[in-house]
């Protein structure tokens, strides 16, 4: 049996794991014209969510995006410090932590079956967006449809992907974790 000591050291070393997997993930990108890369770490977030709940899950981005403020380069193209946090996609930046809080939140009410899991994500894939979309129109100035033909649209295929990738692992990873 575990002890309340033991099992928060474990939720722990898993939040600084995920929000290791974030930074990792967020190296593997493809970059877009108009500055808005495409990468995994919405996938990290959303692995966040499901496997260490939403608390934990979000704690985990947050830690991400600390270390991303005082300048550790953990952001995409190796970036970090206040600039690029608070830059034109910072917004989807700290939509990270919202979609891991939304996903495990959902998640813990709706069910770990494959397609809740996958409207779970979807629910926090939203929640990114709307943050990232609604920050970038502020900091560039853009309007509501070019700032979705910049930033949601040409993404949505691969958020797809991600999201049915990232509840196929976490049924696989949900035995393994023991949470």
């Amino acid at each position: 049996m575990h002890t309340t000591t033991h099992l928060r050291l474990r939720k722990m070393i898993l939040c600084a794991l995920f929000t290791a997997l974030t930074a990792v993930c967020s190296q593997i990108q493809v970059p877009m014209p108009w500055g808005v890369p495409i990468n995994l770490a919405l996938f990290a977030s959303y692995m966040s969510g499901l496997l260490l709940g939403a608390v934990w899950g979000a704690g985990s981005q947050l830690v991400y995006l600390l270390l991303a403020a005082v300048g550790v380069p953990v952001m995409a193209g190796l970036s970090g410090g206040p600039a690029v946090l608070f830059g034109k996609t910072g917004g989807y930046a700290i939509g990270f932590m919202l979609a891991a809080l939304l996903t495990g939140a959902l998640v813990q009410v709706w069910g770990r079956g494959f397609w809740r899991m996958c409207a779970a994500m979807a629910v926090g894939c939203v929640g990114c967006y709307a943050l990232g979309t609604v920050w970038f129109m502020v900091i560039t100035g853009t309007g509501v449809w070019q700032s979705l033909v910049w930033c949601v649209l040409p993404y949505l295929p691969g958020d797809a992907l991600k999201i049915l990738l990232a509840a196929l692992l976490a049924q696989r990873l949900d035995k393994r974790m023991h949470l």
